[in-house]
Protein backbone atom coordinates (compact mmCIF):
# COMPACT_ATOMS: atom_id res chain seq x y z
CA UNK A 1 0.00 0.00 0.00
CA UNK A 2 2.73 2.39 0.90
CA UNK A 3 4.32 1.84 -2.52
CA UNK A 4 1.09 2.80 -4.32
CA UNK A 5 0.64 5.87 -2.16
CA UNK A 6 4.16 6.94 -2.93
CA UNK A 7 3.64 6.46 -6.68
CA UNK A 8 0.41 8.49 -6.59
CA UNK A 9 2.15 11.27 -4.71
CA UNK A 10 4.96 11.32 -7.26
CA UNK A 11 2.43 11.45 -10.09
CA UNK A 12 0.64 14.36 -8.48
CA UNK A 13 4.00 16.17 -8.11
CA UNK A 14 4.82 15.58 -11.79
CA UNK A 15 1.41 16.95 -12.85
CA UNK A 16 1.83 20.00 -10.61
CA UNK A 17 5.32 20.61 -11.97
CA UNK A 18 4.06 20.29 -15.54
CA UNK A 19 1.24 22.74 -14.89
CA UNK A 20 3.66 25.18 -13.28
CA UNK A 21 5.96 24.88 -16.30
CA UNK A 22 3.03 25.49 -18.67
CA UNK A 23 1.97 28.54 -16.65
CA UNK A 24 5.49 29.95 -16.75
CA UNK A 25 5.63 29.39 -20.51
CA UNK A 26 2.30 31.12 -20.96
CA UNK A 27 3.48 34.10 -18.91
CA UNK A 28 6.66 34.35 -21.00
CA UNK A 29 4.60 34.23 -24.19
CA UNK A 30 2.33 37.02 -23.02
CA UNK A 31 5.34 39.08 -21.94
CA UNK A 32 7.00 38.62 -25.32
CA UNK A 33 3.82 39.68 -27.10
CA UNK A 34 3.56 42.78 -24.94
CA UNK A 35 7.23 43.68 -25.45
CA UNK A 36 6.89 43.09 -29.17
CA UNK A 37 3.95 45.46 -29.34
CA UNK A 38 5.89 48.15 -27.51
CA UNK A 39 8.90 47.68 -29.79
CA UNK A 40 6.66 47.92 -32.85
CA UNK A 41 5.21 51.20 -31.62
CA UNK A 42 8.67 52.56 -30.91
CA UNK A 43 9.87 51.54 -34.38
CA UNK A 44 6.89 53.22 -36.05
CA UNK A 45 7.37 56.41 -34.05
CA UNK A 46 11.11 56.36 -34.71
CA UNK A 47 10.46 55.88 -38.40
CA UNK A 48 8.15 58.85 -38.47
CA UNK A 49 10.76 60.95 -36.71
CA UNK A 50 13.40 59.88 -39.22
CA UNK A 51 11.07 60.74 -42.10
CA UNK A 52 10.45 64.13 -40.51
CA UNK A 53 14.19 64.78 -40.19
CA UNK A 54 15.24 63.35 -43.53
CA UNK A 55 12.37 64.70 -45.59
CA UNK A 56 11.90 67.88 -43.64
CA UNK A 57 8.76 69.53 -42.40
CA UNK A 58 6.87 72.22 -44.26
CA UNK A 59 9.15 74.81 -42.69
CA UNK A 60 12.45 73.07 -43.50
CA UNK A 61 12.57 71.63 -46.99
CA UNK A 62 14.77 72.10 -49.98
CA UNK A 63 11.82 73.37 -51.95
CA UNK A 64 10.50 75.69 -49.31
CA UNK A 65 6.88 76.70 -48.96
CA UNK A 66 4.64 77.99 -51.70
CA UNK A 67 2.39 80.89 -50.89
CA UNK A 68 2.89 84.40 -49.59
CA UNK A 69 6.37 85.32 -48.42
CA UNK A 70 6.42 86.00 -44.72
CA UNK A 71 7.36 89.40 -43.38
CA UNK A 72 10.81 88.24 -42.30
CA UNK A 73 11.79 87.35 -45.86
CA UNK A 74 10.42 90.58 -47.34
CA UNK A 75 12.15 92.63 -44.65
CA UNK A 76 15.45 90.83 -45.27
CA UNK A 77 15.42 91.86 -48.93
CA UNK A 78 15.37 95.54 -48.02
CA UNK A 79 17.60 95.48 -44.92
CA UNK A 80 20.90 94.15 -46.24
CA UNK A 81 23.63 96.24 -44.57
CA UNK A 82 25.47 98.76 -46.76
CA UNK A 83 28.78 97.24 -45.67
CA UNK A 84 27.64 93.86 -47.04
CA UNK A 85 27.02 95.35 -50.49
CA UNK A 86 30.41 97.08 -50.25
CA UNK A 87 32.32 93.93 -49.25
CA UNK A 88 30.61 91.77 -51.88
CA UNK A 89 31.09 94.32 -54.66
CA UNK A 90 30.64 93.01 -58.21
CA UNK A 91 34.05 91.67 -59.22
CA UNK A 92 32.79 88.08 -59.28
CA UNK A 93 29.68 88.80 -61.37
CA UNK A 94 30.00 86.89 -64.65
CA UNK A 95 26.95 88.22 -66.54
CA UNK A 96 25.16 91.55 -66.62
CA UNK A 97 22.33 93.28 -68.49
CA UNK A 98 23.26 94.58 -71.93
CA UNK A 99 22.74 98.16 -73.09
CA UNK A 100 20.24 98.55 -75.93
CA UNK A 101 18.96 101.35 -78.12
CA UNK A 102 15.18 101.33 -77.83
CA UNK A 103 12.26 103.59 -76.95
CA UNK A 104 12.03 104.35 -73.24
CA UNK A 105 9.91 101.83 -71.37
CA UNK A 106 7.67 103.64 -68.90
CA UNK A 107 4.50 103.21 -66.85
CA UNK A 108 2.68 105.73 -64.66
CA UNK A 109 5.21 108.36 -65.70
CA UNK A 110 8.16 106.37 -64.32
CA UNK A 111 10.79 104.07 -65.87
CA UNK A 112 9.39 100.57 -66.04
CA UNK A 113 11.13 97.31 -65.16
CA UNK A 114 9.60 94.34 -66.97
CA UNK A 115 10.31 90.81 -65.75
CA UNK A 116 8.97 87.78 -67.64
CA UNK A 117 9.68 84.30 -66.31
CA UNK A 118 7.97 81.12 -65.15
CA UNK A 119 7.73 79.33 -61.84
CA UNK A 120 9.09 76.02 -63.21
CA UNK A 121 12.29 77.67 -64.48
CA UNK A 122 15.40 77.16 -62.26
CA UNK A 123 17.24 80.11 -63.81
CA UNK A 124 14.23 82.33 -63.10
CA UNK A 125 14.29 80.98 -59.55
CA UNK A 126 17.90 82.11 -59.15
CA UNK A 127 17.48 85.51 -60.80
CA UNK A 128 14.41 86.64 -58.85
CA UNK A 129 16.62 87.03 -55.78
CA UNK A 130 19.02 89.73 -57.10
CA UNK A 131 16.23 91.43 -59.09
CA UNK A 132 14.14 91.63 -55.92
CA UNK A 133 17.05 92.82 -53.77
CA UNK A 134 17.87 95.56 -56.30
CA UNK A 135 14.25 96.70 -56.59
CA UNK A 136 13.89 96.71 -52.78
CA UNK A 137 16.49 99.52 -52.71
CA UNK A 138 14.06 101.74 -54.66
CA UNK A 139 10.65 100.69 -53.36
CA UNK A 140 8.51 98.16 -51.49
CA UNK A 141 6.98 94.80 -52.40
CA UNK A 142 3.63 93.56 -51.14
CA UNK A 143 2.07 90.13 -51.76
CA UNK A 144 5.41 88.77 -52.87
CA UNK A 145 5.10 85.01 -53.25
CA UNK A 146 7.32 82.02 -52.57
CA UNK A 147 7.67 78.96 -54.76
CA UNK A 148 10.31 76.64 -56.21
CA UNK A 149 11.40 75.51 -59.63
CA UNK A 150 10.15 72.25 -61.12
CA UNK A 151 11.15 68.99 -59.48
CA UNK A 152 11.94 67.31 -62.81
CA UNK A 153 14.14 70.02 -64.35
CA UNK A 154 17.83 70.79 -63.87
CA UNK A 155 18.61 72.23 -60.43
CA UNK A 156 15.32 70.76 -59.17
CA UNK A 157 13.23 72.50 -56.52
CA UNK A 158 15.35 75.64 -56.44
CA UNK A 159 13.76 77.78 -53.68
CA UNK A 160 12.70 81.20 -54.82
CA UNK A 161 10.19 84.03 -54.82
CA UNK A 162 7.25 84.55 -57.18
CA UNK A 163 6.00 87.76 -58.76
CA UNK A 164 2.56 86.30 -59.49
CA UNK A 165 0.11 88.63 -57.77
CA UNK A 166 2.88 90.77 -56.26
CA UNK A 167 2.65 94.55 -56.10
CA UNK A 168 5.51 97.02 -56.13
CA UNK A 169 5.38 100.61 -54.91
CA UNK A 170 8.13 103.15 -55.65
CA UNK A 171 8.44 106.86 -56.27
CA UNK A 172 11.23 106.13 -58.74
CA UNK A 173 10.23 103.05 -60.72
CA UNK A 174 7.33 100.98 -62.01
CA UNK A 175 7.53 97.19 -62.04
CA UNK A 176 5.66 94.46 -63.88
CA UNK A 177 6.56 90.90 -62.89
CA UNK A 178 4.96 88.06 -64.84
CA UNK A 179 5.13 84.30 -64.24
CA UNK A 180 3.77 82.73 -67.41
CA UNK A 181 3.34 79.22 -65.94
CA UNK A 182 3.33 77.38 -62.64
CA UNK A 183 5.78 74.63 -61.69
CA UNK A 184 3.09 71.93 -62.04
CA UNK A 185 2.29 69.97 -65.18
CA UNK A 186 -1.12 69.07 -66.57
CA UNK A 187 -1.10 66.64 -69.50
CA UNK A 188 2.62 67.14 -69.84
CA UNK A 189 2.49 70.94 -69.96
CA UNK A 190 3.08 73.47 -67.20
CA UNK A 191 -0.15 75.17 -66.16
CA UNK A 192 -0.57 78.72 -67.56
CA UNK A 193 -0.44 81.54 -65.03
CA UNK A 194 0.18 85.19 -66.05
CA UNK A 195 -0.48 86.44 -69.59
CA UNK A 196 1.68 89.36 -70.81
CA UNK A 197 -0.10 92.32 -72.36
CA UNK A 198 0.29 92.77 -76.11
CA UNK A 199 2.86 95.52 -75.48
CA UNK A 200 4.89 93.44 -73.01
CA UNK A 201 4.78 90.44 -75.33
CA UNK A 202 6.09 92.54 -78.21
CA UNK A 203 8.95 93.82 -76.05
CA UNK A 204 9.77 90.25 -75.03
CA UNK A 205 9.78 88.98 -78.62
CA UNK A 206 11.78 91.95 -79.95
CA UNK A 207 14.52 92.33 -77.36
CA UNK A 208 14.86 88.77 -76.08
CA UNK A 209 16.78 87.79 -79.21
CA UNK A 210 20.08 88.60 -80.93
CA UNK A 211 21.61 91.10 -81.28
CA UNK A 212 20.12 92.40 -78.01
CA UNK A 213 20.95 89.35 -75.92
CA UNK A 214 23.74 86.87 -76.53
CA UNK A 215 21.86 83.83 -75.26
CA UNK A 216 19.52 83.77 -78.24
CA UNK A 217 16.49 84.42 -76.08
CA UNK A 218 15.50 82.66 -72.89
CA UNK A 219 13.85 83.23 -69.56
CA UNK A 220 14.04 85.01 -67.28
CA UNK A 221 13.88 88.16 -69.40
CA UNK A 222 14.34 91.54 -67.77
CA UNK A 223 13.91 94.90 -69.52
CA UNK A 224 15.17 97.84 -67.48
CA UNK A 225 13.39 100.93 -68.78
CA UNK A 226 14.18 100.17 -72.42
CA UNK A 227 17.82 100.94 -71.69
CA UNK A 228 19.16 97.54 -70.59
CA UNK A 229 17.98 93.95 -71.07
CA UNK A 230 19.02 90.72 -69.46
CA UNK A 231 18.23 87.13 -70.42
CA UNK A 232 18.99 84.09 -68.29
CA UNK A 233 20.61 83.97 -64.85
CA UNK A 234 23.68 85.86 -63.66
CA UNK A 235 24.83 82.95 -61.45
CA UNK A 236 24.22 79.22 -61.06
CA UNK A 237 21.03 78.09 -59.29
CA UNK A 238 23.16 75.35 -57.70
CA UNK A 239 24.28 77.87 -55.06
CA UNK A 240 20.74 77.83 -53.61
CA UNK A 241 20.36 74.04 -53.49
CA UNK A 242 19.07 72.58 -50.24
CA UNK A 243 18.12 75.92 -48.72
CA UNK A 244 14.78 77.39 -47.70
CA UNK A 245 13.70 80.88 -48.68
CA UNK A 246 14.23 82.00 -45.08
CA UNK A 247 17.79 80.62 -45.05
CA UNK A 248 18.59 82.36 -48.32
CA UNK A 249 17.19 85.64 -47.02
CA UNK A 250 19.27 85.29 -43.86
CA UNK A 251 22.43 84.53 -45.86
CA UNK A 252 22.13 87.77 -47.85
CA UNK A 253 23.56 89.86 -45.00
CA UNK A 254 26.75 87.78 -44.64
CA UNK A 255 29.34 88.96 -47.21
CA UNK A 256 31.38 85.77 -46.75
CA UNK A 257 28.46 83.54 -47.70
CA UNK A 258 28.49 82.27 -51.32
CA UNK A 259 24.79 83.10 -51.60
CA UNK A 260 25.41 86.72 -50.64
CA UNK A 261 28.35 86.94 -53.03
CA UNK A 262 26.18 85.73 -55.92
CA UNK A 263 22.89 87.45 -55.12
CA UNK A 264 24.14 90.74 -53.65
CA UNK A 265 26.86 91.01 -56.28
CA UNK A 266 24.31 90.69 -59.09
CA UNK A 267 21.99 93.05 -57.21
CA UNK A 268 24.75 95.68 -57.23
CA UNK A 269 24.88 95.44 -61.03
CA UNK A 270 21.10 95.64 -61.38
CA UNK A 271 21.13 98.60 -59.01
CA UNK A 272 23.70 100.39 -61.17
CA UNK A 273 21.42 99.93 -64.19
CA UNK A 274 18.38 101.16 -62.29
CA UNK A 275 20.27 104.23 -61.08
CA UNK A 276 20.78 105.21 -64.72
CA UNK A 277 16.99 105.16 -65.11
CA UNK A 278 16.31 107.26 -62.01
CA UNK A 279 18.99 109.93 -62.52
CA UNK A 280 20.93 108.47 -59.60
CA UNK A 281 18.07 108.64 -57.13
CA UNK A 282 17.92 107.84 -54.29
CA UNK A 283 21.36 109.30 -53.76
CA UNK A 284 22.10 107.20 -50.66
CA UNK A 285 21.94 104.13 -52.94
CA UNK A 286 23.18 105.34 -56.30
CA UNK A 287 26.22 107.28 -55.13
CA UNK A 288 27.74 104.45 -53.10
CA UNK A 289 31.09 103.10 -54.25
CA UNK A 290 29.93 99.51 -54.92
CA UNK A 291 27.08 100.71 -57.15
CA UNK A 292 29.30 103.11 -59.08
CA UNK A 293 31.87 100.35 -59.55
CA UNK A 294 29.19 97.91 -60.70
CA UNK A 295 28.22 100.24 -63.55
CA UNK A 296 31.35 99.11 -65.36
CA UNK A 297 29.86 95.60 -65.50
CA UNK A 298 26.89 96.64 -67.61
CA UNK A 299 27.36 94.98 -70.99
CA UNK A 300 27.17 96.38 -74.50
CA UNK A 301 24.86 94.90 -77.10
Amino acid sequence: MSRRVEQKAQARERVAALRAQQQRAERRKRLLIAVGAVVAVVVVIGGLVLIKVAGGGSDKTATGPSGTADAQIVTALSSIPAETFAKVGSDDVQAAPSAITAPALTADGKPKVLYIGAEFCPYCAAERWPVSVALARFGTFTNLGTTHSAADDVFPNTPTLSYHGAKYTSQYLSFTGLETTTNEKVNGQYKPLDTPSAEDQKIFETYNAPPYVKSGGSIPFVDLGGKFVGSGATYSPEILAGKTQAEIAEALKDPSNPIAKAVDGSANVYTAALCQLTNNQPANVCTTDPVKAAAAKLGKS
